[in-house]
């Protein structure tokens, strides 16, 4: 089955038809610039303006930087304030004329790397921690999702965990590898001992250059890297959409 799976990011919308048995694309992706500023109607433009260019009118999913429930946006990161409190599924049916589920964008990533990536076939708890810009994760029991975990903002040696483990900690401070890699070491280890994992999946950019920083990791659970890495948005957006159809 092929579904439009879309991805609202802070710089860039990006959308493709994805095979949601194979999870890969089934098109070219399409990205345009998330509008400045990324008011409701600006972006919702812009996701209708990708389903255009498809000539899409089945079901859509569609990925937000934000807290997701029963389709209103409770939050915003990196998008425009006027998100919060935002019916953001009835704005997004009303732009496109399709039906549409709007989850987390971490969420999303979560869910293609459980049915096609790192946790596919693994049950018991799996937390995917992506570590970019923020850190975006996810949590799996038995390959059921939490939703809408926020697992990057504890608070370590007196500050947000996204101040130490992020790529963009990495290089605005100059950190080595190791120096990183024992920062994301302690992050790991704190998550440990609050949820005790089965499995740690590490997704973003930096997950193609693991070998640099996971010899550094010492916590006791294992730690893999993701492999659906920048399709894992549109791909699990699409999967959510399947039961629309």
């Amino acid at each position: 089955m092929e579904v439009l799976g879309v991805d609202i990011g802070g710089s860039g919308i990006k959308g493709a038809i994805v095979n949601t048995q194979e999870g890969d694309f089934a098109s070219e992706r399409l990205r345009i610039e998330t509008p400045q500023p990324s008011t409701l109607e600006a972006v919702a433009a812009v996701v209708a303006e990708i389903a255009g260019q498809f000539k899409w009118k089945s079901a859509i999913g569609c990925t937000v930087p934000a807290v997701v429930k029963r389709g209103v946006t409770m939050t915003a990161a990196n998008i425009d304030d006027a998100w919060v409190g935002a019916d953001a599924r009835q704005l997004l049916q009303s732009a496109t004329g399709s039906p549409v589920i709007v989850l987390n964008d971490a969420d999303a990533a979560g869910i293609a790397e459980m049915k096609f990536g790192a946790g596919r076939g693994r049950d018991g708890l799996v937390a995917i921690l992506t570590l970019g810009t923020g850190i975006g994760s996810s949590l799996f029991i038995d390959g059921r999702l939490v939703p809408n975990t926020e697992l990057g903002h504890l608070i370590i040696r007196g500050k947000d965990a996204e101040e130490r483990a992020t790529d963009r900690a990495r290089q605005l401070k100059g950190y080595s590898w190791k120096q990183w890699g024992k920062r994301v070491s302690e992050y790991l280890e704190y998550l440990e001992s609050l949820i005790t994992p089965d499995l740690f999946i590490i997704g973003g950019g930096v997950s193609r250059r693991h070998k640099k920083f996971f010899p550094y990791l010492c916590c006791k659970t294992e730690v893999v890297p993701a492999q659906l890495r920048n399709r894992a948005g549109i791909v699990g957006a699409a999967v959510a959409a399947v039961d629309l159809i």
